[in-house]
């Protein structure tokens, strides 16, 4: 009967000791966790929304007036219109830097199909491809926002990838485009596995990420010549020098992998005649030079 009572009190002492330390870890998790962002001061654009067929547009213009330009933000995964007033995000630093310059920054619409999309063609995969959808409906939205002199594109991450497919497939209708952290890949997403992880390695990409990637493609495109037909490495074989401005941006260490494929686009680009800045950058996924940027989508 002691040893039972002296076994019992050894379990209760094992069990206040788990909760002090429990309380211990709590409390240090609640002090030390993150408890805030860094915001930014700026003066947020006047908004207005549209929906057209499955596109969702915002559409917003700074307060104190705009010039005769349109950029269209294609965001990135996960994001939607209301990104562009975001006050974490890198596109408030965009608007502060202009405010900041005493510039008028073009008309700004924020360009989504919903949380993730990619602006590809007609295929054997998507019955009606968005980008031949957007295209279709440009008419139209520019009846409601006005015909812009210049139209610039805009985009992060997948957004990245989907200027360079619209623009470089369409290069007549846009005078720049801003691709940061762009999905561009020197492997196809067809690769055998052996060339799909060597990529992994070489690029010092996240595996998780990269199965990810090759999985959202394949529900857009089938085959080896459907992903040619949204290649940016090989779209911009056809460039020459009258084709869009070009900015590109992509950090070293991007968590994607994007880093190769992005310096390789901008090497093609140079080589072809295409007005190209290059930015590379030290730092992750999405890290961006907000004052070269800022200045790239108002100069002349």
């Amino acid at each position: 009967m002691k040893s039972i009572t002296i076994s019992l009190k050894k379990i209760v002492i094992v069990i206040i000791l788990l909760f002090i330390v429990a309380g211990l870890y709590f409390a240090w998790t609640y002090f030390t966790s993150r408890s805030g962002n860094q915001k930014v001061k700026f003066v947020p654009a006047q908004s207005q929304q549209f929906s057209i067929g499955e596109l969702n547009l915002t559409v917003y213009r700074a307060k104190d007036g705009v010039s005769d330009d349109v950029i269209y933000h294609l965001h990135g995964r996960n994001l939607d219109g209301s990104i562009w007033n975001d006050d974490t995000y890198f596109t408030s630093l965009v608007q502060s830097y202009w405010q900041k310059s005493s510039v008028q920054p073009p008309t700004v619409v924020v360009v989504s199909y919903g949380p993730v999309w990619l602006l590809t063609p007609k295929n054997s995969t998507v019955e009606n491809g968005l980008m031949d959808d957007f295209i279709a409906r440009l008419p139209e939205i520019e009846e409601k926002i006005g015909k812009p002199s210049n139209r610039i594109l805009l985009g992060e991450s997948m957004g990245g990838l989907n200027v360079l497919i619209l623009g470089l497939s369409h290069p007549e209708k846009f005078s720049k485009i801003a691709s940061l952290c762009p999905g561009v890949y020197v492997d196809s997403p067809f690769s055998d596995f052996s060339t799909l992880r060597a990529a992994v390695k070489r690029t010092g990409g996240d595996p998780k990420i990269a199965f990810a990637v090759v999985q959202l493609v394949k529900q857009y495109v089938s085959n080896e010549e459907e992903w040619d037909a949204i290649s940016p490495l090989k779209l911009i074989e056809k460039a020459n020098s009258d084709y869009p401005k070009l900015y590109l941006s992509c950090g070293l260490y991007d968590k994607y992998g994007n880093f190769e494929g992005t310096e390789m686009l901008a090497n093609k680009a140079i080589e072809k005649g295409v007005k190209t800045k290059w930015h590379p950058l030290y730092g992750g996924h999405c890290v961006i030079d907000i004052a070269s940027l800022a200045e790239f989508l108002i100069a002349n």
